[in-house]
């Protein structure tokens, strides 16, 4: 097994950690770091922000080890905190690309100084058949290179499958599925790779690449494995490939850059930075940056910010020259962070006294009722979002817009393509929804098309009550939805996501025959069963199994605790609803697949008793527990 792998961090150094101990943390930190930046690199595929990513990363585990309840599970929770990175990184890049597509060259281009295939064939000294695995990986899928990265340090030993399984939010049983396909896909391309270098090689083939452009992607590799499969001389240069676990078995992984290992286990800060850095840590009470007054030790600029740790956080992009700086720089600011940790863990911060009311302030686009009286005070800043991929479905009531913003979601909706009356908050994105048939008209249409790149349809067609849409209506009415050039998500069905022969199963299957576009599969969940334990294993459950049919990316845009019994609806007490938000919102965070989700919903009532505010400023425990959520 390899030595860079399982040995460290052991668990009495993640338990001294947890509890202050500074050695410890720089410890820990130091001996997650190998592992973090395997991973990262091979997923990024040696892109340009494999730095910035890998330092994210970090920055996360110093931030959270203190909330880790099994310090025995470090490493499958360090993985789990890594993957979720990369898929963060992954949407914002989407994002950026959707918004200029010309920007395409320099989002989709590896650093060529970092490209991790070419890296592990330089520096681990490949040769041959483990050479042409190496750079057979280039062209994978993007979804199997966030696999290809767990199984490659699962083959070297650095990792076992139940974490790779626990990282992905699968059971090992579909991990094996997934390898397997993915391992069919680097077969592949290996024969691609060895007819491409082959010398004299196939006329045919230079035929075929004459206009390939160089670069691997999926494309070019169907095109050119359709030549190698049927042509009689690149065929046979296949014959002669061994087992990709053969070759893999004892490979160690890729070594640090020698410019970040001479960085490790010390604390000692690089000659590259330097106190006029003004780098400073995260506040670990407030999950955000710390504010102007430094942590003991920590020393200040002229200014009386904090030096040494405030780029790594916050800085802007490329002021760091390289990850052996910015990472050296948070090991350093680590031992100034521990003083201001609990002893152990402490209690969720939703079950805190709620602290002192701000003044309440109108929103500007909602009308004042009769008794709220504007006030000439400026709104005090917008708190920071704990996620983007948070969100809550929104309705209006009186001080929605500041409670949208206490809320720390990352996102909302409000079952239209407007929201009139609500204001949104600074880094909060508004996701319009097309609710039914009716909705379908060239107005409403243009209104969502212009609202961003994402666009929710149909709201529960499977109910009477709601959309009331039969499967051929939705069908044929999806074509002026994929017009807009939104990325869609499926009809948001209340119920039976999994079930082939349920509304949503036929939708999906009408939409393949029709050749229908679908981007990801938008869903409703609500638990009858109030045992929280009970009710995120079946909420884990149902997503795994809608997953596992459709195989796209998920939005759950309504969930909560509330039993539908007769028409009335049952919830239960403020504690369970708040114990339940916490404990299912962790499980989502570590279910890769699940792309975003938003909490039913913000306001609450006498009738809608899972919300998050009764007004302005006055926050349910529900609430609390939501704004602490990631």
């Amino acid at each position: 097994m390899s030595s860079a792998g399982r040995g460290l961090p052991d668990v009495g150094s993640v338990v001294a950690a947890r509890r202050g101990d500074r050695r410890a943390l720089n410890d820990v930190v130091a001996a997650s770091l190998p592992l973090v930046y395997n991973i990262v690199g091979r997923a990024l595929r040696g892109h340009a922000d494999v730095d910035d990513v890998v330092q994210e990363t970090l920055v996360r585990v110093i931030r959270h080890l203190p909330g880790l309840n099994d310090p025995a599970a470090f490493r499958s929770w360090l993985v789990a905190i890594t993957i979720r990175q990369v898929r963060d990184w992954e949407q914002r890049r989407r994002v950026a690309l959707s918004r200029d597509a010309g920007l395409d060259a320099i989002h989709n281009v590896p650093d060529p100084a970092s490209d991790f295939a070419g890296m592990t064939i330089l520096r681990l000294g490949l040769t041959d058949q483990r050479r042409e695995v190496a750079e057979a990986t280039r062209w994978l899928d993007p979804d199997d290179q966030e696999l290809l990265s767990l199984w490659w340090l699962e083959e070297t030993g650095a990792l076992d499958r139940t974490e790779v399984a626990d990282a992905l939010g699968l059971s090992p049983g579909h991990v094996a599925v997934r390898v397997h396909r993915m391992k069919d896909q680097i077969q592949t391309a290996r024969a691609v790779v060895r007819a491409l270098r082959a010398r004299p090689g196939c006329p045919e083939l230079r035929t075929v690449t004459a206009e390939w452009d160089g670069a691997a992607n999926p494309l070019w590799r169907k095109r050119l494995a359709r030549h190698v499969r049927d042509c009689a001389l690149c065929g046979r240069l296949g014959a002669s490939l061994l087992p990709i676990d053969r070759l893999l078995a004892g490979l160690p992984m890729l070594p640090l850059p020698a410019g970040l290992s001479a960085h490790l286990p010390g604390v000692a800060l690089p000659p590259a930075a330097s106190p006029a850095d003004g780098l400073h840590l995260p506040d670990p009470a407030s999950g955000g940056t710390a504010g102007t007054t430094p942590p003991a030790g920590v020393p200040t600029d002229g200014d009386g910010g904090h030096t040494l740790v405030n780029r790594a956080l916050n800085r802007p992009r490329g002021l760091l020259p390289s990850l052996a700086v910015g990472v050296a720089a948070v090991v350093l600011a680590i031992t100034t962070l521990v003083v201001t940790w609990p002893d152990g863990p402490s209690a969720p911060s939703w079950a805190a006294p709620p602290p002192a009311a701000p003044t309440a302030v109108a929103s500007p686009s909602a009308a004042p009722t009769p008794s709220a009286r504007p006030s000439s005070r400026a709104p005090a800043a917008a708190p920071t979002i704990s996620s983007a991929r948070k969100g809550v479905g929104v309705w209006n009531f009186a001080g929605v817009s500041q409670a949208l913003a206490s809320s720390k979601a990352g996102w909302y909706y409000t079952w239209g393509t407007q929201h009139p009356g609500i204001t949104t908050p600074p880094g909060v994105t508004f996701v319009p929804m097309i609710r039914g048939a009716e909705n379908v008209t060239a107005p409403e249409l243009a209104r969502a098309r212009a609202a961003g790149p994402y666009l929710l349809t149909f709201n529960e067609p499977d109910l009477r009550e709601q959309s009331n849409m039969t499967v051929e209506q939705a069908l044929d009415l999806w074509p002026q939805l994929m017009a807009t050039g939104s990325r869609l998500g499926s009809p948001a069905v209340a119920s039976g996501g999994a079930d082939p022969q349920s509304w949503l199963g036929r939708f999906m299957s009408g939409a393949q025959a029709r050749g229908h576009r679908v981007d990801f599969i938008t869903l409703h969940w609500f638990g009858a069963d109030f045992t929280t334990a009970t009710a995120v294993d079946q909420l884990r459950q149902y997503l795994q199994d809608v997953y596992e049919r459709y195989r796209k990316p998920i939005w759950l845009t309504e969930f909560a605790l509330i039993r539908f019994d007769g028409g009335g609806q049952q919830f239960p007490g403020q504690e369970q609803q708040a114990a339940f938000l916490t404990s299912a919102t962790s499980m989502l965070s570590q279910l890769p697949y699940v792309q975003r989700y938003a909490w039913f919903g913000l306001p609450a009532t006498d009738k809608d008793r899972s919300g998050l505010f009764r007004g302005a400023t006055d926050v349910t425990l529900v609430g609390r527990a939501f704004q602490t959520a990631r």
